[in-house]
């Protein structure tokens, strides 16, 4: 891998992580069509926790005060909004541990799942879901007054997004305007539920880079962090903005589009292997 290469994969993560088009798709789909190396699971963490750093940034206002509230209710102070919604993204984190787990289980899992055939299948159906979504929302209520049910269903439906294709951040929006939940708040819950997935993540796949024989390029995951964090930070406010004009229909266009792309150009390639 090369300074471009760390570049351009950690612009596109930093742009497609919060979008509902699945960002681990994109850094697969791009080596494969451009013909780089695969650049390994390692620089895909080091990218995601750019976009850590950019939704702990973006929301550290809430985030101390959440946190602030939490540690009181542990304590036997009386709950509050902020304090349940931290026991939300608990609850909400709890199946993705355990499909994360599944993964380190079964070996090569992760590798099999890295097929262009599996992210178009995936890109297509989980992109007709989010527009299913979409149509039928009602946006009765907000992210106030999410229940712990509401976290726990948000939860399954995220663990879903280690498939690649998926899209974390669509698959959990998705869950809770399915769920009657408004679009702001059910954006806000993904991106706060993404914070304790990546920080796993990361903690899992950095002992693993640590513990490696072979030699780690840094420069190239120190290029990945700054690059994503700084672009995923924009895109976060640009997405909300978006969502609130158009909602979600040009990200199910997208993904349609995506999908079909893909069918054509490698649907051929499996007929004939």
């Amino acid at each position: 891998m090369d300074y471009i290469q760390a570049f351009w994969l950690a612009l596109l993560q930093g742009l497609t992580e919060f979008l509902p088009i699945s960002s681990s798709a994109h850094l697969i789909l791009l080596p494969e069509l451009i013909g780089w190396a695969d650049q390994g699971v390692g620089f895909d963490v080091a990218v995601h926790i750019g976009t850590l750093l950019a939704v702990v940034m973006f929301y550290r206002k809430d985030l101390k005060i959440i946190i602030r509230d939490w540690f009181k209710s542990i304590t036997g102070n009386p709950a509050t909004m902020h304090s349940r919604l931290a026991w939300h993204v608990i609850i909400g984190t709890i199946p993705a541990v355990f499909a994360g787990l599944l993964f380190v289980v079964i070996d090569d899992l992760s590798e099999q799942m890295r097929s262009p055939l599996i992210i178009a299948t995936t890109t297509i159906v989980f992109g007709l879901l989010l527009w299913f979504s979409e149509a039928i929302a009602k946006e009765l209520r907000r992210i106030k007054e999410m229940r712990w049910q509401d976290a726990l269903v948000v939860g399954l439906f995220q663990a879903l997004a280690f498939i690649p294709g998926t899209s974390r951040s669509g698959i959990t929006i998705t869950a809770g305007l399915l769920l009657g939940i408004n679009r702001e708040g059910a954006a806000r819950f993904s991106f706060l539920l993404s914070i304790p997935i990546i920080i796993l993540a990361g903690l899992s796949n950095g002992y693993k880079l640590f513990r490696s024989v072979e030699p780690v390029q840094w420069d190239m995951i120190a290029v990945g962090v700054v690059v994503s964090a700084v672009v995923a930070y924009l895109t976060i406010g640009w997405f909300l903005r978006l969502l609130d004009k158009v909602g979600l229909i040009p990200f199910v266009i997208y993904r349609l589009f995506l999908g079909v792309l893909l069918l054509y150009l490698f649907l051929p390639y499996f007929n004939n292997t």
